[in-house]
């Protein structure tokens, strides 16, 4: 380590003693230098180098207690930082001499007389601390020695502790809290006790702790300590309180109640009390919450009716003379409130009803206003005679105020406590919108700015919680529900190259956006407050401060969005204020704040009603946006083409198509700055790459519509965007300009000339890129221009060969995101161009492929792929490819394909049928009857009923003496089935009677599976239901048979999911378990047209499952409940607090389930709960998903089992890990009180280390930890 000139690099004690004699020099700067050589030589000296040279520690001393009384006050600063270094190198002997000295000093020759107490602060921050979970060394004890024995003395000016040796010792001099109290001067004695407490809290005994707590309450209630000295008692007592004993706990609470119950308490004093109970409660809210059931009627009285009314007679006996401290006690009671309300919620329950009455009778408190309920309605009657025609300003109607009057602070105070109160409140609550919602708007006259603004954020988020609680899609939920309903996913024979189209195209905004109805009480309430809610904003946009219109906006942004609309009819009550808002905002950070605002208001608006709201305004809107867009702030014009995408959505078809062309104008307009940006050398980059954005929307939405935008105007667009596409800034935003315009394109006339060839071309030199993003988006992009017909058909061969070249690198199993959507753009291309594509580098790339074992979103691509070349005639030269790697690739992968091409390429294939029946009948190898009878199996799944097999072609392979022959010939007769239910099915049944079942359930498994003719399976249904349950009681049957009986359930609901919930009381646990993994298949399988069949019964079916008393049942339940939560949501988040107690309790390890396991001469203990406590944890992780599950939980419990997660098993605790990155942000105030507690815990994991044999599974465990 470097140092300075005359500071050695190893100071010794030697070095340490020749310069303490400089601290004596007459000259302040050479005494300020040799402090600072001191300080350096303390920090970078060995932790020992002062150990064993008590002389020269005692010299040190005195020279810093001699500078430490300079009047130099940067000497003696430099005097406190040097006594800290020397602190932790000071032997231990000396700390209490040294504390002594130092708490002793008097400062004569300078006017601060904090320097003893600022001192001896900085001693006890270097002092060894106690930390918990980790072993106290020696420096810790000795350490607390120190403190104990001469600073808590010196302190309270007594000895507390007394050692064997000190009974005949005299008494310590007058205590340093001792002499304040005396003077009522701050010497910042208070701060070194709450750092003591801070430090040495954990160690410090009871004695200790009731002494000082002694002294701070002296602090509170002396007379001569003003009003900082008492504000730092409380700091001080909060800092305490976590280690209080529940003795003293008790004693401190006893002592201040009894105090509030004198007849004669002061106003001051009851405001300390109910402030120190304000902080105890943000402190320890888990032990002080129990004692709100005492204390609530004192901390709630003051803000009773009846002290407001005496208050009023005792003023007017004093001729109108205002009671300021009373007010004082209001607002402290207030604060307590609200401190109880967020830290200790479930203990306040009892008060809700007193708690929202005072805080609504108290937000309307305006002394020096109103004087009583009667004048404020005629005041408010007035108001809504003149509809604020005068336009008046709120800063001048303040001017009649008392500048004494502090009325305003109960007002802003009781704000805060309606938004604490709305937390631990349901939005369905009938106080909610029947009280704390008409208060609140009532409050919207408000003069004071500060409390105007509270009273509008509390409202926000009252209307965000309430939004929040509905379990709705997303804005393009109106398209999906359009499209034809469909199971999850199950492989059938469409063209599954543009499966994905629609629903791209849903999100681009094809879906006319409407207000849902009103689901419960909460979206009622506020669809029923929405007009006051506007009418009251409206006026504010004309008439307040830059500060409240900025919160006026985002009240009705979340209105907007929690409604999903809600202004149809106020929509101009709205609109122009706001435009003329953003007009008139002035420069400077405050200006640009509200533009912003109001450009993510106008979206919202865009995004959640019909073009028909919107289009009356659009004269005032769009000149509005273009000049936002223009604007030099990149934070402003970047929102400005955020919202300019939403308004493009907005006014072109289909959303827009009663206008007929009338939008033209504004699109033109929307048009020339999106491309002024572009071309703009001062653009922002980020800028830059919005207005690419927009004006690839606005080009692909305005496809087809030549009356919207012009066809010169639109090359140009799509020339300049692919002029961008080759600057590497711009290059992923063009892409995805790339991919919305294939996707929205109807025909070849709306691309200009050459722009498909050029765009794909751009497109395929991206895909070999290091940048994955963007190799992604390009795919995905250049997937939609081979998959749409007009983008394809305009590409040449040339274009064609260069892109097939380009994608062949991709045909690799190590990247399967990458792999799939380039085998369906080859399946696209070989439609029209098959002898292109398939080359025999594609061909190789295939055979690649089919060596690994692939699942359904991995294989699907390559069998759609393979079943366009065969279909085009040029399969061939694959399928003999294909022969030639036989067995080599996963028999299951390449018999699929194989079966595919042989089916869709016909006679012109080189193969026949016949050949693998041939093959399978005289080969003896295992592995080429498996890839036989998985071709078989497949053939006849494509060809139906015309298909020669039978089923005996499968069934015979059941005897077998390879156990894969037996498997492979079950699944090809399940899929043979799939194909022809009618020929296959009986013959399954009957055989399942006669035995083999666990082959025979998978021949089922895949029959269902595969089978889309459901309305062939159902005459069958009965009797195959009675097999499969009565089959899969056998160990090795009962997962096949879930998944088949969920399938059963899933064709015919009515059927079976009665008899479902009632197998879940089966006395057997087999069958409960395999009902139970049914239940999860249904949950995860269906799409919303089945929510109805499990509406009335889902829950009873949760309750029953996961009180199932079998440990594996019990595993299985929460995963089912983890994927009700997952696909159900709306059935079940409703009924949260009836199942998450289920997931909390399972989540508690239990002793009786941890036993001892001898292995060798070692024995292991084997938690067999550990899956379940995994499976309770992965569940809780999933309800923070969604904002109307996290409404539902009760924090509390939740994070209490999260923060004993963490000193759970390696998985479980990574999981806890995971779960608190989401608390911190959901729950911020729930997180910082538990920030004590989580430190501990960590504290244990950061401090394990592992054993020296530790073996290798267990040193990955800590590194991920």
């Amino acid at each position: 380590m470097a140092s300075s000139i005359g500071v050695p690099s190893n100071p010794n004690s030697h070095n340490v003693a020749s310069i303490l004699g400089k601290l004596q020099d007459a000259d302040a700067d050479i005494r300020y230098m040799t402090l600072n050589d001191l300080n350096k030589m303390m920090e970078i000296g060995s932790p020992t180098f002062l150990s064993h040279d008590y002389n020269t520690c005692a010299k040190t001393v005195d020279g810093l207690l001699h500078t430490l009384g300079d009047s130099r006050g940067d000497v003696q600063n430099m005097a406190i930082q040097a006594l800290g270094s020397f602190t932790k190198k000071a032997p231990a002997e000396i700390l209490c001499p040294t504390i002594e000295k130092v708490s002793m000093i008097k400062t004569e020759n300078t006017v601060d007389a904090t320097v003893a107490a600022l001192a001896v602060r900085e001693i006890v921050v270097n002092l060894g601390h106690p930390l918990p979970g980790v072993a106290r060394t020696q420096r810790v004890l000795d350490s607390y020695a120190a403190v104990s024995r001469a600073l808590i003395p010196r302190l309270v000016g007594k000895i507390v502790v007394p050692l064997n040796n000190q009974k005949s010792l005299p008494s310590p001099p007058k205590g340093m809290l001792e002499e304040d109290l005396e003077t009522g001067n701050d010497s910042n004695s208070l701060d070194l006790l709450a750092e003591v407490a801070r430090t040495f809290g954990p160690m410090l005994q009871e004695a200790e702790l009731k002494a000082l707590e002694t002294m701070t309450m002296q602090v509170l209630e002396s007379e001569k300590c003003g009003t900082v000295m008492k504000k730092k008692a409380v700091g001080a007592l909060s800092a305490m309180a976590p280690y209080f004993t529940d003795g003293l706990l008790a004693h401190h609470v006893s002592y201040t109640i009894e105090q509030l119950r004198q007849p004669h308490v002061t106003p001051q004093a009851r405001k300390l009390y109910l402030t120190d109970y304000g902080t105890l409660a943000r402190s320890i809210p888990q032990k002080f919450g129990p004692y709100l059931k005492t204390l609530g009627p004192f901390v709630v009285s003051p803000l009773s009716q009846e002290e407001l009314e005496q208050q009023r007679e005792q003023e007017a006996e004093a001729d109108g003379e205002r009671d300021v401290a009373m007010e004082e006690v209001r607002e402290a009671s207030l604060i307590a409130i609200e401190s109880f309300l967020e830290a200790c919620a479930a203990d306040m329950k009892a008060y809700v009803k007193e708690v929202l009455e005072s805080s609504t009778r108290f937000l309307k408190y305006e002394p020096n206003v109103a004087d009583d309920d009667e004048d404020e309605d005629m005041e408010e009657e007035q108001e809504e005679d003149d509809e604020f025609e005068a336009e008046e300003d709120f800063e001048e109607e303040t001017g009649f105020e008392d500048e004494d009057d502090v009325s305003w602070k109960v007002r802003r105070c009781s704000a805060k406590v309606l938004h604490a109160l709305i937390k631990t409140l349901d939005p369905n609550d009938p106080a909610v919108y029947g009280q704390i919602a008409p208060a609140l708007i009532a409050r919207f006259k408000e003069r004071e700015e500060s409390v105007r603004n509270e009273v509008i954020t509390t409202l926000a988020f009252l209307i965000v919680k309430s939004g929040s609680s509905i379990t709705r899609k997303d804005l393009g939920s109106a398209l999906e529900h359009s499209l034809p309903p469909s199971r999850k996913r199950r492989r059938g024979f469409s063209d599954a190259t543009g499966s994905d189209l629609p629903p791209l195209s849903a999100s681009n905004g094809y879906a006319s956006p409407s207000t849902p109805p009103p689901a419960d009480s909460a979206t009622q309430g506020l669809a029923k407050i929405n007009p006051e809610v506007v009418k009251a904003s409206a006026k504010l946009l004309k008439t307040s401060t830059v500060s409240t219109k900025q919160a006026v906006i985002s009240l009705l942004k979340d209105m907007v969005t929690a409604q999903h609309g809600g202004l149809s009819q106020q929509a101009d009550q709205v609109i122009d204020p706001v435009i003329e808002t953003m007009n008139t905002a002035v420069a400077g950070v405050a200006g640009n704040a509200l533009r912003v605002e109001v450009l993510t208001l106008l979206r919202a608006i865009a995004e959640t009603h019909s073009s028909k709201v919107i289009q009356p305004h659009l004269a005032k809107i769009v000149p509005a946006l273009v000049k936002a867009a223009k604007d030099r702030l990149a934070k402003v014009s970047g929102e400005a083409f955020g919202t300019i995408d939403a308004f493009v959505k907005a006014l072109t078809p289909p959303r827009s198509a009663a206008s007929k062309g009338q939008n033209g104008e504004h699109l033109k307009q929307l048009l020339d700055v999106s491309t002024e940006r572009i071309t703009a050398k001062e653009t922002d980059t980020e800028v830059r790459q919005k207005a690419v954005q927009a004006l690839g929307l606005l080009v692909a939405r305005t496809a087809g519509s030549p009356d919207l935008l012009s066809q010169d105007d639109r090359f140009s667009a799509q020339q300049l965007i692919l002029e961008r596409s080759k600057n590497e800034l711009t290059r992923l935003a063009c892409v995805r300009a790339f991919e919305i315009i294939g996707t929205l394109a109807t025909n070849k006339n709306d691309y200009a000339p050459d722009f498909v060839r050029s765009a794909a071309l751009e497109l395929g030199a991206q895909l070999q890129k290091s940048s994955r993003v963007l190799r992604g988006a390009s795919l995905t992009a250049l997937r939609v221009l081979a998959v749409k017909e007009p983008s394809r058909l305009s590409l040449d061969e040339n274009t064609t060969s260069a892109l097939v070249e380009a994608l062949i690198p991709l045909l690799r199993t190590d990247d399967l995101h990458m792999m799939g959507p380039a085998l369906i753009v080859l399946a696209a291309f070989a439609q029209d161009k098959a002898p292109i594509v398939t080359t025999q580098p594609m061909i190789d790339g295939i055979c690649s492929i089919i060596t690994s074992s692939l699942s359904n979103a991995a294989l699907d691509p390559l069998i759609t792929c393979v079943g366009a070349i065969g279909q085009a005639g040029a399969g061939q030269g694959l399928m003999k490819a294909l022969l030639n790697v036989g067995v080599q690739g996963d028999t299951d992968v390449t018999g699929q394909v194989i079966g595919t091409l042989l089916v869709k390429g016909g006679s012109d294939i080189g193969v026949k049928l016949d050949d693998f029946v041939k093959e399978l009948q005289t080969q003896s190898d295992e592995s080429k009857k498996c890839l036989a009878l998985s071709v078989l199996g497949e053939t006849a799944l494509r060809m139906g009923e015309a298909c020669p097999l039978q089923s005996d072609s499968f069934t015979s392979y059941f005897a077998d003496d390879s156990d894969k022959v037996k498997l492979a010939a079950a699944v090809a007769l399940g899929r043979a089935g799939a194909g022809n239910v009618k020929a296959y099915l009986p013959k399954i049944m009957d055989a399942l009677n006669q035995g083999r079942q666990y082959l025979l359930l998978h021949s089922v498994k895949e029959l269902l599976q595969h089978s889309d003719a459901e309305h062939e399976v159902k005459p069958y249904a009965q009797t195959l239901w009675q097999n499969i349950i009565n089959t899969g009681q056998a160990e090795d049957n009962k997962v096949v048979s879930a998944e088949c009986v969920g399938r059963l359930a899933i064709i015919d609901p009515a059927s079976y999911l009665p008899q479902l919930q009632t197998f879940l009381q089966n006395p057997n646990p087999t069958i409960r378990g395999m009902v139970i993994s049914a239940l999860r298949y249904v949950f995860s399988e269906t799409n919303e047209t089945y929510d109805d069949h499990l509406r009335n019964s889902i829950i009873q079916m949760l309750a029953t499952m996961l009180a199932d008393m079998d440990l594996d049942n019990q595993r299985l339940s929460l995963s089912a409940f983890n994927s009700a939560l997952h696909n159900k949501p709306n059935l079940v988040i409703p009924h949260l607090p009836e199942l998450l107690p289920y997931a909390i309790q399972a989540s508690i390890p239990r002793p009786e389930l941890i036993r001892e396991v001898q292995m060798g001469p070692f024995k292991h203990k084997v938690d067999d709960g550990l899956e379940m406590r995994k499976s309770a944890y992965e569940t809780m992780y999933a309800l923070l998903e969604s904002p109307a599950s996290r409404a539902k939980i009760d924090m509390a419990s939740f994070y209490d089992r999260i923060t004993a997660g963490i000193s759970d098993e390696h998985e479980i605790k990574i999981l806890c890990c995971l779960v608190l990155g989401k608390l911190f942000q959901i729950a911020p105030h729930e997180s910082i009180h538990r920030g004590d507690s989580l430190a501990q815990q960590f504290r244990v994991v950061l401090a394990f280390k592992p054993k020296e044999n530790a073996v290798k599974q267990e040193l990955e465990k800590l590194a991920e930890q």
